[in-house]
């Protein structure tokens, strides 16, 4: 299985779909009813799709798979008494079926198969993300949830820190994170870019646009890419991550142990500037829209 993107419902889609096209580099794939769809360079139907909506909220983060996998998410998560949808078939790019579930504290995944084929990888260039890299979702109990991805949904325990745990599906790092928090919503999510380079043109292209980066630039120790991240005009947060960890099972699952930094410093470069309190309120911009029974 693999990320392909994310969901969103906002109030204001169109002012959304022009951040995410002009400064943020995402190519525009065309609207079907209250929906836009917007790729980014990866052979990836879409990356993120905005829909009309009362208000913000985190609707889905939307994994593709063989239709064997997806069926094994789906009697998996039925047998735990996970709440899900029934079989669906969306009207989107890639013309998916598949159903929605949602995690313990309420995190909405969708689980997809795609009826057509996937497009063509475009140019990778330093102003266009190459696809979603990973979702982290704010969680009371990340323990709890950790075992709820590995146990049912197959995900792969990649790293623990001291307040967040770093899951995988496939051969990146992560895709998907909890982090401690008071509150059940979204944290961030984060675009790959196509390097280093991309990453810090990125900041200043940003910077420009009136959107200086909250935290950055850095490299993490879980996953080891180099960061940027960002405050969108619509309040979610949102990272440019580049050179992101390719892993295999050989991979050795890190512990808090295995990441402490000196007094003062929160990655490798001990450099990057941070914005507590923007960060802190970005986490309060998406909650998540309720599972139909």
């Amino acid at each position: 299985m693999h990320l392909r993107g994310v969901e969103w419902q906002m109030p204001n889609r169109a002012a959304a779909v022009e951040f995410l096209k002009g400064p943020w580099g995402l190519i525009d794939v065309g609207t079907r009813g209250d929906t836009t769809y917007l790729r980014a360079t990866a052979a990836r139907h879409y990356a993120i799709a905005v829909i009309q909506g009362p208000a913000r909220a985190m609707v889905s983060a939307t994994f593709i798979g063989t239709r064997d996998e997806v069926e094994g998410v789906r009697q998996r998560t039925r047998k735990a008494g996970l709440k899900q949808s029934p079989w669906m078939n969306f009207d989107e790019p890639g013309r998916g079926e598949g159903f929605y579930v949602a995690g313990p504290e309420g995190e909405p995944f969708r689980f997809v198969v795609e009826r057509d084929a996937a497009p063509a990888a475009l140019t990778a260039d330093s102003a266009r993300p190459v696809q979603v890299a990973h979702v982290v979702f704010n969680t009371r109990d990340r323990e709890t949830a950790t075992r709820v991805l590995t146990d049912t949904l197959g995900f792969k325990l990649s790293d623990r820190t001291r307040v967040m745990n770093f899951l995988r599906c496939d051969d990146l790092h992560h895709v998907v994170a909890y982090a401690d928090s008071k509150q059940a919503k979204l944290n961030h999510i984060a675009f790959e870019m196509k390097d280093t380079d991309a990453v810090m043109r990125g900041m200043g292209r940003l910077k420009d646009a009136g959107y200086p980066s909250v935290w950055g630039p850095g490299r993490h120790g879980p996953g080891n890419n180099t960061f940027s991240y960002f405050v969108a005009p619509f309040g979610a947060c949102i990272e440019s991550p580049a050179e992101v960890q390719r892993v295999d099972d050989s991979y050795k699952t890190g512990t808090p142990e295995s990441w402490q930094w000196p007094p003062g410093r929160t990655d490798h470069w001990g450099i990057a500037s941070r914005d507590n309190e923007k960060l802190a309120a970005s986490g309060d911009t998406f909650p998540y829209r309720p599972l139909a029974a």
